[in-house]
């Protein structure tokens, strides 16, 4: 019950990934300094935009199934008690 419990609150505290992974900021970092090499300020922010919808759907789709991981922790922990 202890190592579940552990488990849920380190789901909470990890809903804001994205913010605390090095890797994926400086990958982001290392696309926005490749789209300054864009000439065409329409083309850059159609780019630019596009990549972000990519990543917002990635976002909600992890989150998603973190979420279902969570409920099926809920799940566990209330057969147990």
């Amino acid at each position: 019950m202890f190592k579940r419990k552990n488990i849920n609150n380190e789901i909470e505290n990890n809903l804001a990934w994205k913010e605390k992974n090095k890797e994926y900021l400086m990958q982001l970092q290392k696309f926005l300094d490749s789209t300054d090499s864009i000439e065409k300020e329409d083309l850059k922010n159609n780019v630019i935009a596009q990549m972000l919808k990519c990543d917002n759907v990635l976002t909600k789709a992890a989150q998603k199934e973190i979420q279902k991981y969570k409920q099926r922790l809920y799940k566990i922990e209330n057969k147990d008690t």
